[in-house]
């Protein structure tokens, strides 16, 4: 069914598309004409029998954990959510819940994995497993997996929306501040760190795409909001460095030697300091070359 949806997508779109751009009506009707066809025969085609209707529970649970152990994300989520539509309340469902979280995750359906996992953890605050679920929906936002076009283009966490970086550095806190004990709470202290950081370096960016377009008050602004915010991220040496770049054109040599000496003072081996960096120019340590 989620083939055919997206065939039935694809052509409603691409019909509208061709309703829009078409130089007269014929060619309007002759693509709202297709596509109708299609829809049609689509819906003509033979539907999918329910395989799991005559298994059992704990079939359609093996079933589920072998998809699962296999890597066969969409089946194994299928079938969790089958598992607890069918008990909610029964032995395997709240392992369900999580499950299909997590299969939902690893088959990049980040919203669907995001609801789940939200599920879970308001309808079983007490639960066992509670820690990995906090955690997991921490790796679900952290997804610092950019795909073929973010390797390519260089881009990395610290340029996307940091909305979502956000809500992962808190669900990565809940495992630190409130099961610190648990297994999953070494690797989400490692992982907050990080996000501070590519937060931080998202205001740097910030900083030094108005500092490069000349508008240097909204630079510093952006620069000391980053210092303000995380302290002791790396890219503070980057935010210092720009705001010392913009009181300088803008003929503040006190502020830019001020801020010069902070610089010195929390970052000594800064190429800032001894000329190794180009006059003018962030290091950009987050660009991938």
């Amino acid at each position: 069914m989620r083939a055919l949806n997206t065939i039935i997508k694809s052509a409603l779109g691409a019909a509208a598309h061709a309703a829009k751009h078409a130089i007269n009506p014929v060619g309007t009707y002759l693509a709202l004409g297709a596509t109708a066809a299609l829809v049609a025969a689509c819906h003509g085609l033979p539907q999918k029998t329910d395989e799991t209707a005559t298994w059992t529970n704990n079939k359609l649970y093996s079933e589920a954990q072998d998809a699962l152990s296999g890597g066969d994300w969409g089946k194994c989520a299928k079938y969790f959510e089958a598992l607890e539509g069918r008990d909610p309340f029964g032995h395997f469902a709240q392992q369900a819940q999580i499950n299909v979280a997590y299969c939902d995750w690893k088959d990049s359906e980040t919203a669907a994995a995001d609801t789940a996992v939200d599920r879970f953890i308001q309808l079983h605050p007490d639960h066992p497993d509670i820690a990995y679920a906090h955690y997991l929906k921490g790796m679900i936002h952290f997804n610092d997996d950019l795909g073929l076009f973010g390797r390519f283009s260089g881009q990395d966490m610290s340029e996307r929306d940091p909305k979502s970086l956000r809500e992962s550095y808190d669900a990565f806190k809940v495992v630190v501040d409130k099961y610190p004990n648990s297994k999953y709470a070494p690797d989400a202290a490692a992982r907050m760190r990080y996000v501070v950081n590519a937060l931080a370096s998202h205001e740097v960016h910030a900083a030094d795409y108005y500092y490069r377009r000349g508008a240097y008050v909204a630079a510093i602004n952006r620069a000391q909001l980053a210092i303000k915010e995380y302290k002791n991220a790396p890219a503070i040496e980057d935010a210092l460095h720009i705001m010392m770049l913009s009181y300088t054109q803008l003929n503040e040599p006190q502020l830019a030697d001020d801020t010069k000496r902070v610089l010195a003072a929390t970052f000594p081996d800064s190429p800032y300091l001894t000329g190794r960096a180009r006059s003018g120019e962030t290091k950009s340590w987050w660009q991938i070359w």
